[in-house]
């Protein structure tokens, strides 16, 4: 059977994460989060205090720590999946947060910072038989992939899910500071001027608003096979 590459987009908080690490794990495909690259350099900059009171980003500085900066994922055994590493240091809870969250998305917009990941990403789908979900993968990072899904449910559905996740990590949030949060990532993330998020015109629409995961899973492997053997 021929590989593949699979581009998995939507909105934040959609499961696109959880799919595409299943769907990897099923069919022995390579999964690479590109979310969790835009929180590693969210975390590198708020770290580095990069971010004033207002919010706004020190570009120049953020753009010097660039060349240094080295994301990679490595599997985990005790979890079946792969966690973050920002410079060799597993970051993967860290960059989950809250606090991370509400700074991704002035991160993204950066042309500095989306050229630099969208190169690696690149060069890391080279050998195909690749599952990476993000916003812009398959409008930008790669717009000639075979399989192409965009993911949507109901912002309050999406911000439940999130509110749930940062409970069972032992974090405090309010669900209406999360919901604010989504809603505003979707704004920032389908306006920004470089890569917004779109769903590519030969991309597949999956609603899983009220979708098992088993349930999710059978429709990605029902088209995946189809892609295979056309």
């Amino acid at each position: 059977m021929k590989k593949i590459i699979i581009a998995v987009d939507g909105y934040s908080s959609c499961g696109k994460s959880t799919m595409a690490k299943q769907l990897a794990k099923e069919i022995g495909y390579i999964y690479v989060d590109s979310g969790a690259m835009y929180r590693a350099v969210t975390l590198l900059a708020l770290r580095a205090k990069l971010f004033s009171t207002d919010g706004k980003i020190q570009e120049k500085q953020l753009k010097a720590l660039l060349p240094k900066m080295q994301i990679s994922f490595k599997y985990n055994a005790e979890t079946g999946m792969p966690n973050t590493y920002l410079n060799n240091e597993n970051v993967e809870k860290e960059i989950r947060t809250m606090v991370v969250s509400s700074h991704v998305s002035p991160i993204a917009v950066l042309s500095e910072v989306r050229a630099a990941l969208v190169a690696q990403q690149q060069q890391m789908g080279k050998e195909k038989g690749i599952i990476m979900d993000g916003r812009d993968i398959g409008t930008t990072v790669f717009p000639n992939a075979e399989m192409k899904v965009f993911v949507t449910a109901s912002p309050e559905i999406r911000a439940q899910r999130r509110f749930d996740e940062l409970k069972s990590n032992g974090q405090n949030a309010s669900f209406d500071d999360v919901l604010k949060n989504v809603e505003n990532r979707d704004y920032i993330d389908s306006h920004r001027e470089i890569s917004p998020l779109r769903q590519a015109s030969d991309a597949v629409v999956l609603d899983n608003s009220h979708l098992t995961r088993e349930e999710q899973l059978n429709w990605l492997l029902n088209l995946y096979h189809q892609r295979t053997t056309e």
